[in-house]
């Protein structure tokens, strides 16, 4: 048994000192392989987060040894609000609280013996990082992306501050802050939004071209949620026009009410005088329901009559006009038309409120919604018609007689860019005394120190305190800054050019440098990103808008950042459910590596399972694979093994043993079979311990494909047995003889008739005649033949002899 907390030390020293993992760029190919970079918590990280990271630092040492110049950085998402709400609890500044979690997370990262070089490390609350952050948010500017627009929030009037939806609870039906359960309702505030949906269609275009699941893209797709349908304006009975967005146009006859979203600005305008005071009342009352409660309300809908009516323009009927807390503001125009007849949400609807019901699609079933295809009825302009022709002579109607036109509409909404809080990247905005925005051209904007970071109670963030610093002159004009922050999305949308822009001496390359491009076009786009499926729309969604519009304006030459995405799997309590500290099936890593060693807990985590999969943590697994590794320290350290460089004195069977494990692992690892390839190491491992004389090419090279996954003991044995001075992480990945991976020899199925009766062992060239003998000699086909004279013999050759008698 070796003492794995020494030995591993020993090496993570040696590696520091020799910066083994020092990031080089040559003129060799490149494969950038990243990690979705963590948020420096207090709690440090956790065995889920090593996952990841153990598997692309395999990838990363693989690659190479297979000869790539290959960057595979860490940095750290520090903005937050976590970071924030501490400091404000405790009274301690958040810039020292992050920095102590960053030297915690680094030193768990370097106790792993993962292969970051952290001369590269990147950190989004650093001012020479965010300067970046800031200059691509004055390019959205410039370009029209960006804008302030009055935005409804999450607001608690006892607690005078906005709250992040991840501070919003649901209790009993209504919004309470998480800190205090206090009310929280909907309030509108000046926001700043990034005009994500002018991307939507590249977005989608997009999907096309990377190597993602099916199942990512269709997340995506579906947040994106394109539509194509028709904008129809309805006359009203209060003489004010509605537009509505519908899919089904076709199903225009039959329309028996309309909802409207009570956010809308038509409610007011819609509602009648004797109804003003029940609507007042409702629409309250809905703004203390999140979005996410009203869009997942099924039966039992709420709504309430305005008191005025909608004129079809196709029949001139007057339909009733409701709000309804089920349809959300967000999406089109808040405002949607009722088919009950052809919509199950809108039937329902209709038998609550006892509406009309008409079908406009034949059906034999009108006790509920017939939403397929089918012959139009009881629709005059197009009756005898299915959907898609009824939909274009819809629309064509719509556009003659200027009451309606096709559309393209999105469920994406634009991203509202701006928090109320201190802890996050400054705009570079100031105001005129119009309250007309300007950028502000030296960057970057810093965000100034202060203890007085607590909410104001006007709504307004922390930094509006701050009025030496919010006023200021520009060319002898006063100006104000914008005192709201960015969202923490803002530095993960493009950390990962930051990686390539960060120099040995801190500082960055420019963005907009021509040295820059050059870097970018070798490196872009990211060849491996790896990473939690929770950040499978947002994240990548806003890194994808970011970077979609540097390639608009020319700083990088790709149009999707992220080749090829895997989302690792979640790694369970022993009991299945997930980790969590009241649970108390929080495993620390910490833990293990003290007592089993960094390289049984990355062994272990690869050889749970697909990479993909979440599965429930085992201590006797871990303890499986600490035993294995010591099979592997005594199978080199053996008083009487003997590893000569002549091949020819070691058995044929072992030699192709070991071409067939390279083979095998190699393709393991391109296609990131971990838990296979480890089993092959184990297979090749028991191989070997029937030999006292190992080949001593074929035993380091071993150690080489040893050292993707467990470094530590790979240099320990590579150093101690073999007396190497260099690393065995900068050694060349072993190659393969095909021919020595090819079996010379097969095991024949003989049939009788078709039916299986016997094998026998042939050699691969063989000719029929020479099959034919060696199955004649076989006991159980003289037994099944007894004497007769086979009509026919088939021979597929190494495949399959079948002897006809019928």
């Amino acid at each position: 048994m070796y003492n794995h907390n020494l030995l591993e030390k020993k090496w993570q020293k040696y590696w520091q000192t020799n910066q083994t993992n020092k990031f080089v760029d040559s003129t060799l190919p490149k494969y950038y392989v990243l990690d979705m970079f963590p948020y420096p918590s207090g709690a440090g990280l956790h065995v889920g987060h090593l996952k990841g990271y153990t598997a692309t630092d395999i990838v990363a040492r693989y690659k190479k040894l297979c000869g790539f110049d290959v960057l595979h950085p860490i940095g750290w998402d520090a903005f937050g609000l976590p970071a924030e709400q501490y400091a404000i609890d405790t009274g301690n500044a958040p810039e020292a609280f992050t920095q102590k979690n960053i030297e915690t997370f680094r030193e768990q990262l370097k106790m792993m013996g993962f292969n970051y070089d952290y001369t590269k490390e990147v950190n989004t609350t650093d001012p020479q990082y965010y300067k970046w952050t800031q200059w691509i948010f004055s390019k959205l500017f410039e370009n029209g992306l960006a804008e302030i627009r009055d935005i409804e929030v999450n607001w608690s009037e006892k607690l005078g501050t906005v709250l992040a939806n991840e501070e919003v609870l649901v209790i009993n039906g209504k919004m309470v802050s998480e800190r205090g359960h206090h009310p929280v309702v909907k309030k509108p505030m000046r926001q700043w939004v990034l005009k994500i949906t002018k991307y939507a269609n590249k977005l989608l275009e997009g999907l096309d071209t990377v190597d993602w699941p099916e199942s990512l893209k269709l997340m995506q797709r579906n947040w994106i949620g394109r539509s194509e349908g028709a904008l129809i304006t309805f006359e009203t009975t209060v003489k004010t026009n509605i537009e509505i967005f519908t899919t089904r146009p076709d199903t225009i006859y039959g329309v028996t009410f309309i909802c409207v979203a009570p956010e809308n600005a038509l409610v007011e305008k819609l509602t009648t005088n004797e109804n003003k005071k029940s609507i007042t009342k409702y629409v309250a009352d809905a703004k203390t329901k999140t979005d996410l409660q009203r869009k997942e309300l099924q039966k039992n809908k709420t709504g309430i009559f305005t008191g005025s009516f909608a004129i079809n323009p196709f029949n001139n009927k007057k339909i009733p006009i409701y709000v309804a807390d089920y349809v959300l503001n967000s999406y089109a125009t808040g405002v949607v038309m009722g088919v009950p007849g052809h919509d199950q949400r809108d039937y329902d609807f209709a038998l609550q409120y006892k509406l009309p019901i008409e079908f406009v699609i034949k059906t034999s079933n009108t006790n509920k919604a017939y939403e397929d295809d089918g012959v139009h009825i009881n629709s005059p302009l197009i009756d005898g018609l299915h959907i898609n022709a009824a939909n274009e002579k819809i629309i064509e109607y719509l556009h003659k007689h200027k009451i309606g036109k096709k559309v393209i509409t999105f469920k994406m909404k634009d991203w509202i860019f701006s928090r109320q809080r201190y802890w996050g990247e400054p705009f570079p905005i100031a105001f005129d005394d119009k309250q007309k925005p300007h950028l502000i051209k030296e960057l970057p904007v810093l965000l100034p120190k202060t203890k007085n970071i607590t909410p104001s109670k006007t709504g307004a963030s922390p930094l509006a305190n701050l009025t030496n610093w919010v006023n200021i002159e520009i060319d002898g004009k006063h100006y104000q800054r914008e005192t709201n922050t960015m969202p923490q999305w803002a530095g993960s949308c493009w950390y990962y050019l930051g990686y390539l822009m960060k120099q040995t001496n801190g500082n960055y390359l420019s963005l907009d440098d021509k040295k820059t491009k050059v870097i970018f076009d070798k490196w872009l786009p990211i060849d491996l990103y790896v990473g939690g499926q929770e950040h499978a729309v947002l994240h990548l969604l806003y890194a994808r808008f970011w970077y979609r519009f540097l390639y608009d304006i020319g700083i990088v030459s790709t149009k999707e950042p992220f080749q090829l995405i895997v989302n690792q799997g979640m790694i369970l309590g022993s009991d299945g459910s997930k980790m969590s500290k009241s649970k108390g099936n929080v495993i620390n890593p910490n833990d293990i590596v003290k007592t089993h060693g960094a390289d049984t807990l990355r062994l272990y985590e690869m050889f749970m399972g697909p990479l993909t999969a979440s599965l429930p943590w085992t201590d006797n697994g871990v303890d499986g694979i600490k035993k294995w590794l010591e099979r592997v320290h005594r199978l080199y350290k053996k008083s009487d093994i003997k590893f000569i460089d002549n091949i020819d004195a070691i058995p044929k069977s072992l030699d192709i043993a070991y071409h067939k494990f390279i083979k095998q692992i190699t393709n393991d690892l391109e296609i990131l079979n971990f838990n296979v390839a480890i089993s092959q190491m184990m297979i090749y491992i028991n191989r070997c311990y029937n030999h006292q004389v190992l080949n001593k090419t074929h035993a380091q090279n071993f150690l080489i494909v040893l050292s993707c996954f467990a470094p530590h003991l790979a240099e320990e044995l590579w150093h101690d047995v073999f007396n190497h001075k260099d690393s065995v992480t900068l050694q060349t990945w072993p190659t393969y003889e095909k021919s020595k991976t090819i079996d010379d020899v097969v095991v024949l199925p003989i049939q009788e008739n078709g039916k299986l009766r016997a094998t026998i062992q042939i050699n691969l060239d063989d000719s029929q005649e020479l099959v034919i003998q060696k199955a004649y000699s076989e006991p159980k086909v003289i037994k099944f033949i007894n004497d007769r004279s086979p009509k026919k013999i088939i021979y597929i050759k190494n495949k399959i002899l079948n002897f006809i008698f019928k």
